[in-house]
């Protein structure tokens, strides 16, 4: 190895801090960053109600039961459980009573698929109870209303 002169020494000193003068600024200025941020996204709105249609068989008569058919329409891009609540039966004759009515709906859960429309829920009974006891001819040509509700 070759002695170091004072002017070799004083070249090697000056190359040396001026690398480190170079790196260490690359290093500060990568390590030593500032700066802020923020972001935004819109929630949801919710979604809208799965309709549910009650169609019954016409012809309903004292001790003549009447196939109830239920179907659900679901306007949402997401699939829907649909679970089904006992049916409630309303008349637009109050000579009608809707105390004479029974009705039925199916048991169980469906999916119902997002954009469906006519989803089969599937199906339950009708039946205006006879009472011979009662005159019930309020029911001829009254509408009766199945009404149902999801739980």
């Amino acid at each position: 190895m070759r002695p170091m002169t004072k002017k070799n020494k004083v070249a090697a000193v000056a190359v040396s801090a001026a690398l480190l003068a170079a790196g260490g600024g690359a290093a500060y200025a990568y390590w030593s960053t500032t700066g802020s941020g923020n972001g935004s996204a819109a929630a949801s709105s919710g979604t809208s109600p799965v309709t549910i249609n009650v169609t019954v068989a016409p012809g309903v008569a004292p001790g003549t039961p009447q196939q109830i058919t239920y179907t659900a329409t679901n306007p949402n891009s997401s699939s829907t459980p649909v679970t089904l609540a006992q049916p409630v039966v309303s008349t637009n004759n109050a000579g009608c009573l809707p105390a004479w009515f029974d009705a039925t709906a199916p048991t169980g859960t469906t999916t119902v698929l997002g954009n469906a429309n006519g989803t089969a829920l599937g199906t339950g009974i009708l039946t205006l109870n006879d009472d011979p006891a009662v005159n019930q001819d309020a029911c001829k040509g009254a509408t009766i209303t199945v009404t149902v509700a999801s739980n």
